[in-house]
């Protein structure tokens, strides 16, 4: 599975930005994803994750309520749509499938990453 982030970019506190993850050939149709974030001197974390069909997913503590994690099973694409955006959101994002179809929390069980797009969130 190959995957491509997009969306990123500079955005001021309180907007709103979309990221999108592609799947080459729809590999990930059938895969659960992720979206992971790592800010400079910081472990990677989890986002928000998502099983195969969307019937599942769930959030950091961080961004529940602010983001959401969506699947287009057609294509294997994921999204995030991520609101209320705060100056602490500000670090790479990136998207990941998982060998499994069910929605999946640890990083080690994701194996194909896209490269990362970065979130800027001024105050």
């Amino acid at each position: 599975v190959q995957l491509q982030a997009s969306g990123g970019g500079l955005v001021q506190a309180g907007g709103s930005l979309r990221l999108s993850c592609t799947s080459s050939r729809r590999t990930a149709s059938n895969n659960g994803m992720g979206w992971f974030r790592q800010a400079p001197g910081k472990e990677r974390e989890l986002v928000a994750a998502i099983n195969w069909n969307g019937g599942s997913t769930k959030y950091s503590d961080s961004v529940t309520g602010r983001f959401t994690i969506s699947k287009d099973r057609s294509t294997g694409s994921a999204y995030l749509q991520m609101t209320s955006l705060k100056p602490e959101d500000t670090a790479v994002y990136y998207c990941a499938a998982a060998r499994s179809s069910s929605l999946v929390t640890q990083r080690s069980l994701y194996n194909a990453w896209g490269q990362g797009t970065q979130v800027t969130v001024s105050s």
